[in-house]
């Protein structure tokens, strides 16, 4: 039971990290608030927190192995809890800013570490299990945390409850982890192995490139100095850092592992597929709240009718892959339907839907999501060895922190794109009617009526959008290589498990 434990804790500790990284998200208006900060100002926060995650993301899973996966993830915990109980009372906007920063590099550690200890911990007849749990993260935090927004804003009425939040997990999370997960001494002499010079330029890459993503729609791309510099500089940064973890004899993520054709196509289909799962969460939330004025509290349900189905789902999805007659390829591309007639169904939007009219497309998302991502998982993990595990861990995480950014940046210059296309048709045909129409609308009314259309209209266009390209992928799921169920027969608890001792 303690090693289990150990693993829920991780479990808890990675569902904080999302989870604190999207109710931020969503809470950024009554933040801005509550520091007098402007718009522009304001949207940093969000930046700084995911270019520390993003950091932190490919390094977790070695500095969890030198130093231990117990002592590193109390350690990452202690700081995002003394933090989380900081932030509230900082007031300055730039140190409010190192400090989130320092928060994402922190709380960007526990992702990676879940993946690696379902991998090094689990024995195959039950290690999509522990998949599905990871696999949470990415289909049950960032719809859950809707609901926690709103709790926060618009039902306790505290903003400092975003920050404070994540202080019960992680106490809870770093007792399990503290008691079930084995002590181990530092590896010193991994120190003097591992590749530095790739860290320092990786390091700064990431975070280049998390800035550019991050604020590439609001400064308009390459019409920015900063955008442009930080892509250019993290382009090169980025290119040296994957040139010396090549050669390199210890590198912190193992390049050559992409020459197996399930690892290559499942990374690839892993930031398509994160891209896709926006239409899920950015698209309805990105409609209820400009349009119909929701806050947080009102599109609960809409994120809620996504989340709580992952609490068995996901475990139904790796019950269903553990059959010998079940193709996992087959699965996958189950789910990306799904996902694709849940984009269908959202593109048929006007300004007239409310939360009752997306119920079907969630609930489609519902049963899609974790049938294409924990599929995915399989697919992918299937073909690792098992002293590669941390390699590959930390490649999936760093794509999956980057892919969350390109789609939302993708997802964000498509709406402003087709949103410009559609207010300037609108205009046109305004105008036309005005000349036949005595009585034509006061400016203000028009141009408030445009906007409305224009953003109603752009989000149906990102619908179809997201659709296509999940039944884009189908084929290339299918072109993965087959993959067998696992193996069900009982495995000893010495070989399932590694030595608990706790020296």
């Amino acid at each position: 039971m303690r090693p289990m434990l150990g693993l829920l804790g991780i479990f808890l500790a990675a569902m904080m990290a999302g989870m604190n990284s999207r109710v931020g998200a969503l809470a950024l208006a009554d933040l801005r608030g509550a520091l007098g900060a402007g718009f522009d100002d304001g949207s940093w926060l969000t930046t700084a927190y995911s270019a520390g995650e993003l950091i932190a993301m490919p390094f977790s899973a070695w500095f969890a192995i030198t130093l231990s996966v117990r002592r590193f993830e109390i350690w990452m915990l202690s700081v995002c809890t003394l933090l989380a109980l900081a932030l509230p009372f900082v007031h300055d906007l730039n140190l409010l800013l190192a400090l989130r920063f320092v928060q994402g590099v922190a709380s960007g550690t526990t992702i990676p570490i879940l993946m690696m200890a379902a991998l090094k911990f689990l024995p195959p007849p039950i290690r999509l299990y522990g998949l599905a749990l990871y696999a949470m993260t990415a289909t049950f935090a960032p719809n859950f945390s809707i609901w926690l927004a709103g709790q926060w804003i618009d039902g306790l009425f505290d903003w400092r409850w975003v920050y404070w939040q994540i202080v019960p997990l992680a106490v809870i999370s770093g007792v399990l982890i503290g008691w079930g997960m084995p002590r181990e001494p530092i590896d010193a002499a991994r120190f003097r192995q591992a590749n530095w010079f790739g860290m320092a330029c990786g390091v700064p890459a990431f975070g280049l490139i998390a800035v550019a993503l991050d604020q590439g729609v609001r400064l308009d791309w390459f019409n920015s100095a900063l955008v442009t510099f930080s892509l250019a500089a993290g382009a090169i940064l980025l290119a040296v850092y994957l040139l010396t973890e090549w050669y390199h004899p210890a590198p912190f993520i193992k390049l050559q592992v992409m020459d197996r054709r399930n690892l290559l196509l499942g990374f690839t289909l892993f930031v398509f597929l994160l891209v896709v799962l926006l239409s899920g969460s950015m698209l309805p939330a990105g409609y209820l709240g400009p349009i119909q004025d929701y806050r947080p509290m009102q599109m609960a349900s809409i994120g809620l009718i996504v989340a709580l189905p992952q609490l068995v789902l996901g475990f139904a999805v790796a019950l269903l892959l553990y059959q010998k007659w079940v193709d996992a390829r087959m699965v996958f591309a189950a789910g990306l339907v799904l996902i694709a007639l849940a984009c269908l169904a959202g593109a048929q939007l006007t300004v007239a839907w409310n939360r009752e009219q997306f119920v079907l497309a969630q609930a489609l998302q519902a049963l899609g999501q974790p049938m294409a991502v924990v599929s995915m998982l399989f697919l992918i993990t299937s073909v690792v060895r098992p002293h590669e595990g941390p390699y590959v861990s930390g490649a999936i995480n760093t794509l999956r922190a980057l892919g969350s950014m390109i789609g939302a940046a993708v997802v964000g210059q498509l709406l402003t794109v087709r949103g410009r296309f559609h207010a300037e048709m609108l205009l046109d045909h305004a105008a036309l009617a005005g000349n036949f129409v005595p009585d034509s609308l006061e400016p203000g009314q028009l141009m408030r009526i445009v906007g409305q259309q224009s953003l109603v209209l752009s989000i149906a266009d990102a619908y179809r959008v997201l659709g296509v390209v999940a039944l884009l992928l189908i084929p290339v799921v299918l072109s993965l290589t087959y993959i067998p169920a696992p193996d069900l027969r009982p495995v000893s608890r010495a070989s399932a498990f590694p030595s608990t001792s706790q020296g």
